[in-house]
């Protein structure tokens, strides 16, 4: 699923890529995948216009229409985005289709459909309606604030992380990252950590993001000291040699070295 890294990678792409141009033609092709928005009023509201800037909080992107409201696009498990001229370079699971003026389109893609595409007035209005925590890279994100969002009651550390109420942009990739630079089990529960553990974990948090980030969220590029590059592949620990196990974790499967993370 896409993270915040790579999130904000198409916030980056978009911006490299498609603003400042006239929209000519919107296509819905799923309209299933649209939230709180018709296809009619979704086309109504960009075509003729332009894309003037962009926002990202957590997991979600926000695309400012010049003079109008905010697209959004939520990715889900599979979703990309692509930027093309030819259209026999479309992609295979083309969701939406924004035609610009230039010639070039834009591409929302995703497979299991399982993300979202809508329209908002006011960005921050939609992260206090879907009830969303501070993001993840946030400046206001100190470790004060971190430890309140995580800290206390039975829930796991991964669950913990990977609560979009708590904390935005974190999840089931990345909390196995987190974890494991910071040598905590991710089945250890938050009220077991102390004040120590979680300044670990905190800033470990901020370095695998923004490493992920200077990767381009690609996976083949990220350190080979981290797990993310083994846990598909040779499940060898980078750190110790040993293997990198599989466990349940509130549901999902976490991967992490029974070695490295005794905690």
């Amino acid at each position: 699923m896409p993270e915040l890294p790579d999130v904000e990678i198409f916030k980056r792409y978009i911006d490299a890529t498609s603003l400042h141009k006239k929209i000519d033609e919107v296509e819905v092709r799923a309209k299933d995948i649209l939230e709180g928005v018709s296809s009619r009023t979704l086309k109504k509201a960009l075509q003729g216009h332009s894309f003037e800037r962009t926002a990202r909080h957590g997991k979600q992107l926000f695309v400012a229409i010049k003079d109008g409201d905010w697209l959004t696009m939520h990715f889900g498990m599979t979703g990309d985005l692509k930027y093309f001229k030819n259209m026999d370079d479309d992609t295979p699971h083309d969701r939406m289709l924004i035609s610009f003026s230039n010639g070039y389109h834009l591409a929302y893609d995703n497979q299991r459909k399982l993300g979202a595409i809508g329209l908002v007035k006011d960005v921050n209005t939609f992260i206090q309606d879907h009830d969303l925590g501070p993001d993840a890279l946030e400046d206001t994100l100190d470790f004060e604030a971190f430890q309140e969002a995580v800290a206390g009651g039975r829930a796991t550390i991964k669950s913990a992380l990977m609560n979009q109420q708590r904390i935005a942009g974190i999840g089931n990739v990345y909390s196995d990252e987190i974890l494991f630079q910071a040598g905590i089990r991710p089945d250890i529960t938050t009220d077991d950590l102390d004040r120590d553990h979680l300044r670990h974990i905190y800033r470990s948090m901020k370095h695998v993001l923004r490493t992920a980030i200077e990767r381009q969220a690609d996976p083949d590029q990220m350190p080979k000291s981290w797990i993310i590059p083994h846990r598909r592949g040779d499940r060898v620990c980078p750190k110790c040699g040993g293997d990198i196990k599989d466990i349940k974790v509130s549901g999902r499967t976490a991967c992490y070295c029974p070695e490295d993370q005794k905690k």
